[in-house]
């Protein structure tokens, strides 16, 4: 399989990324990690005229924790989530998520910022950003704007970026006292497509949930947050014996609040119940990870 025809170029600058974005709009593309777009490229699912290198721009590569927030540059890789004591301290929900993406030769390569704007609704950053409320920064000639996680996603393949725009910054939430963070998913074989995911995060203070949040994956055409249901785990001691009665309905309102399909590889019926069997998993997970200080929440 070769790619169709295309014209190559490597800016030296984000400007100069930006003005040949400007210039060409929904014909060119940029290429980061490639592990998605070299693949679509060679099967002639993607035909873009110009191809966007943004490989070499030390802008877009940085890391900065600052105010209870990490700032990931957009070709950071993926796994530096995985190899970064730091970046897995500040930022455990993500770091968890990392190893199943793909594999090791694929993290290697793929950059976080090219995973959130490839926007497949089975993606584990995706994920991982909408859960934890993030957002990426995104600009163009125009100038520069934030767009929430929950809005970035409009649908499979589908974000919210316009063409002219690129993606050149995550922010993410760091991780605050009393969180804890779980994370599951189910996939046919490690690295292959997740047939289902949840994720939770949730902050625990005297012995209570007092803010909680509750992602699905693979289950939609985008990622979800099941509000419904992370709302009923709060003001609940999960340690309990009330606990299993709201982890089980935090589930049951998870799985009904995805909106799951068929295909070749398991029914709808199959995907909403691994929604409730994960979504008890991360729950617990997360409330046992929970330190339960008394300090802030948020």
């Amino acid at each position: 399989m070769k790619p169709p025809p295309f014209r190559y170029v490597r800016p030296d600058s984000v400007e100069e990324a930006l003005e040949v974005l400007g210039e060409h709009g929904e014909e060119a593309k940029v290429l980061a990690g490639g592990c998605s777009l070299v693949p679509m490229l060679n099967m002639r699912l993607a035909r873009p005229e110009v191809l966007v290198d943004v490989n070499r721009l030390e802008a877009l590569s940085g890391v900065a924790c600052d105010n209870g927030s990490v700032t990931i540059g957009a070709t950071v890789r993926q796994a530096a989530l995985e190899r970064s004591p730091q970046l897995r301290r500040e930022l455990p929900l993500a770091a968890a998520c990392t190893p199943y993406i793909g594999h090791f030769v694929t993290r290697n390569r793929g950059t976080i910022g090219g995973s959130l704007a490839h926007a497949d609704a089975r993606g584990e950053l995706p994920l991982a950003l909408v859960t934890l409320g993030g957002s990426v920064l995104a600009q163009s000639q125009r100038g520069q704007r934030s767009i929430a996680a929950e809005d970035l996603f409009v649908y499979h393949f589908t974000s919210a970026l316009a063409h002219e725009e690129l993606l050149t910054a995550v922010h993410w939430p760091a991780a605050g006292p009393g969180w804890g963070y779980g994370f599951a998913e189910t996939a046919q074989r490690h690295g292959d497509y997740a047939l289902a995911m949840v994720a939770c995060a949730l902050a625990r203070r005297d012995g209570a949930v007092v803010e909680a949040r509750l992602g699905l994956g693979a289950v939609a055409d985008r990622p979800l947050l099941a509000s419904e249901a992370a709302e009923v785990l709060v003001g609940q001691d999960l340690g309990g014996p009330a606990g299993d009665g709201a982890v089980a309905e935090a589930a049951r309102l998870a799985a009904a609040a995805a909106e799951p399909f068929d295909d070749l590889h398991a029914s709808a019926a199959y995907r909403r119940r691994l929604v409730a069997v994960l979504g008890e998993q991360v729950i617990r997970a997360a409330w046992e990870s929970a330190s339960g200080t008394s300090g802030s929440a948020g």
